[in-house]
């Protein structure tokens, strides 16, 4: 795939905040149209692929990764079809043999517009509907069956199926699969993207990039690097920042902001939360525009002041 058209936020289902599930992740593909790279660990705004795929997904009880071991950003169970390239119903057969959740979600190692709000609104479409998943469209309107979420029961049984009929799994298509299930579809052009080529690599980088994305995939990134779950109003500190360079001095923002996350950090006897954080941005604030007005009214001042009447003076 390589279009990419940008659409507006989409509202996550609250409804599928409380599906209990769990998530296997196709991860040990041969990425022929990429050179044999190892493409779950390209980087794309500074994060493997597979651990942008991992960060959605992280709501699961267990999350099973298909693929060789490799050190991830968070602890996963890890699987591998036998033989190893068998293709993508046998991989998703071994996966499925280490969850217990009636809800899973199959996900492809290389998605990097996925997010939390999408897992949640495909796990909200299987709960509400009777289908027996519910699966991305991308830009085009085709089906992306590895941007899903499946009631395992029905996977389990059409797997066995065709193991049956065609003496096991390896390279079977996934339509084989798919072509017997009772599908609800989910249009979403952005999170359905997938990296094939490296041009599209090339174009999901520079997504990452655009004026309007860039902070909060910053954000995301460090808080990965980090190691820090932490949700906070980005806005509120972006406002802080804005506060203490026009009324204190341009260094004063990123000192400021250091400052409110370490003094929200000790809150609460070390167990500060975004509410420890936000708390913290408002004190120092309004100790920002406290600054600024003294010193606008310091040079209103100014006229009427002599160096002999000045503090400092003497």
């Amino acid at each position: 795939m390589t279009a990419y058209e940008p659409t507006g936020a989409q509202g996550a289902a609250a409804a599928g905040q409380d599906v209990a599930h769990d998530a296997v992740v196709l991860a040990g593909g041969a990425a022929r149209r990429l050179g044999g790279v190892d493409k779950p660990a390209v980087s794309v705004g500074g994060r493997p692929l597979l651990d942008r795929v991992l960060a959605a997904c992280a709501d699961a009880r267990t999350t099973v990764v298909v693929a060789d071991p490799r050190p991830t950003a968070r602890p996963v169970t890890w699987a591998r079809e036998d033989p190893p390239g068998g293709g993508p119903l046998a991989a998703l057969d071994a996966g499925i043999r280490h969850t217990t959740a009636e809800s899973v979600l199959v996900l492809s190692a290389d998605l990097p517009f996925l997010d939390e709000d999408t897992v949640r609104r495909l796990l909200a479409a299987l709960r509400t509907g009777g289908a027996d998943g519910a699966l991305l469209t991308d830009a085009d309107g085709r089906d992306q069956p590895l941007v899903a979420a499946y009631r395992a029961s029905a996977l389990r049984r059409e797997l066995a199926a065709l193991a049956r009929e065609h003496d096991g799994l390896s390279g079977l298509p996934l339509r084989r699969l798919t072509g017997a299930l009772d599908l609800t579809r989910v249009p979403d052009p952005v999170a359905s993207f997938d990296c094939d080529t490296w041009d599209d690599i090339a174009t999901a980088r520079a997504r990452i990039r655009e004026h309007g994305h860039v902070l909060d995939e910053w954000i995301s990134a460090v808080k990965d690097e980090l190691g820090i779950d932490l949700d906070v109003d980005i806005k509120v500190l972006l406002d802080l920042a804005r506060d203490a360079a026009h009324g204190v001095a341009r260094p004063a923002a990123p000192l400021t902001t250091f400052l409110v996350g370490y003094a929200a950090a000790r809150a609460r006897g070390g167990e500060g939360g975004p509410e420890a954080v936000a708390e913290a941005a408002r004190k120092a604030a309004a100790l920002a525009l406290r600054w600024a007005e003294e010193a606008a009214a310091a040079k209103s001042d100014a006229p009427d002041a002599t160096p002999e009447t000045r503090p400092d003076a003497g």
